[in-house]
């Protein structure tokens, strides 16, 4: 028996305010793709079951381009005459009972099951038997929801656990609303053939359990993810149980330094080989207070004009000195604002006429202060 196991695919996320030739965000066009990656492959293996363990949209309320989507990949999979078993995820349930779930819309697809009101639901073959356990609001409620499904457990066929939520601190996104499984009711996995969870976006087996994995997400939802590894599992469960990650391709994240000690030579042995449409954070490390101003970000940017993103971060010296004081001190507050017109001018006519106005501004200023004083 296989089982295509994935998660976390957050349809609808976007990012960084780029457009690609359709005018969609291109990272929102980035989780399209990735999705699309896995129903291909889903097609090539053709697995006895699929799974989905939660955050198939990243809101609740989902955009119409993202519901529009989902709904074609969905009747894609369904037209396969595989069983696809869908769980909510904390981003795709309500805070409230005003708003109606998003999973519903897949209520009466062909092959389709979803779980999705903060309760245990058992979905049953003839074979397998799937305790869904999607993300609970209220862990007073989860409690009794965790229970039913250990009282579901059948002996005669295979059980399946599926979960949205940490398995221990280690596994918290920093996200409001997490729900954490308790770890009294960890006993219960051993009882199970396979434990499918969604929430941590990276793939892996949790602590000591041999049969719980996350499969982790199919794209980033944030630059601080720095895994260029993303992918589903495909599950077989014979006389023993194996677990096969299988990556897919998606944009690459790239880290660059630059010591800011030695600047010029840092930047000639800058490789910028590998960052064709990637996105790349640039890092200035050990920066003086004068050197932040004399470096604009439009430079840095020039260096990587084959990315698609650049993002830099300034990282100053620690130890702060007299003499950098007394650089910082010797910034004119006019000087600053110029600084930032050469950096984000997109031409020289421009830029020189901005600073003329900043210059009058600010000499019409130092006559009304001086009319103040006298």
């Amino acid at each position: 028996m296989k089982i295509v196991h994935f998660s976390d695919t957050h349809l609808g996320y976007n990012d960084l305010d780029i457009l690609d030739q359709n005018n969609v965000n291109q990272r929102e066009a980035d989780f399209y793709d990735a999705f699309t990656q896995v129903v291909e492959q889903i097609k090539e293996i053709k697995p006895d079951y699929i799974i989905h363990t939660g955050d198939l949209f990243h809101r609740a309320s989902p955009s119409n381009r993202a519901i529009t989507f989902a709904l074609e990949k969905i009747r894609e999979i369904s037209s396969l005459d595989i069983p696809f078993v869908l769980i909510a995820g904390n981003h795709s349930t309500p805070r409230t009972n005003l708003s109606s779930p998003i999973l519903k819309i897949f209520e009466n697809y062909k092959n389709i099951y979803v779980s999705y009101n903060q309760k245990y639901k058992k979905i049953e073959f003839d074979d397998i038997v799937f305790h869904t356990l999607p993300h609970m609001n209220d862990e007073t409620i989860a409690q009794d929801q965790i229970e039913l499904c250990e009282q579901n457990i059948d002996e005669n066929r295979k059980n399946i656990m599926m979960l949205h939520c940490s398995v221990g601190a280690w596994y918290l996104m920093q996200e409001f609303g997490e729900w954490v499984y308790p770890s009294s009711k960890e006993y219960i996995f051993e009882k199970m053939d396979y434990v499918a969870l969604g929430h941590w976006h990276g793939f892996g087996n949790v602590g000591k359990h041999e049969n719980v994995y996350y499969s982790g997400s199919t794209e980033r939802t944030s630059l601080n993810d720095k895994r260029n590894s993303k992918g589903f599992v495909v599950v077989t469960l014979e006389d023993k149980l194996e677990v096969e990650y299988k990556e897919i391709s998606i944009r690459p994240i790239i880290s660059k330094q630059i010591d800011c000690t030695n600047y010029e030579q840092s930047i000639e042995e800058l490789d910028t080989s590998n960052i064709k449409d990637a996105i790349v954070e640039v890092v200035l490390k050990d920066l003086s207070a004068m050197q932040s101003i004399d470096i604009s970000n439009k430079e840095i940017k020039e260096l990587f004009n084959e990315a698609m993103s650049v993002t830099i971060k300034r990282e100053f010296k620690k130890d702060t000195n007299t003499q950098d004081l007394e650089e910082i001190e010797a910034i004119s507050l006019e000087d600053f604002f110029i600084e930032h017109i050469k950096e984000d001018s997109l031409d020289e006519i421009e830029g020189d006429r901005l600073k003329l106005k900043v210059k009058e501004l600010f000499s019409k200023y130092e006559e009304e202060v001086s009319d103040d004083i006298n």
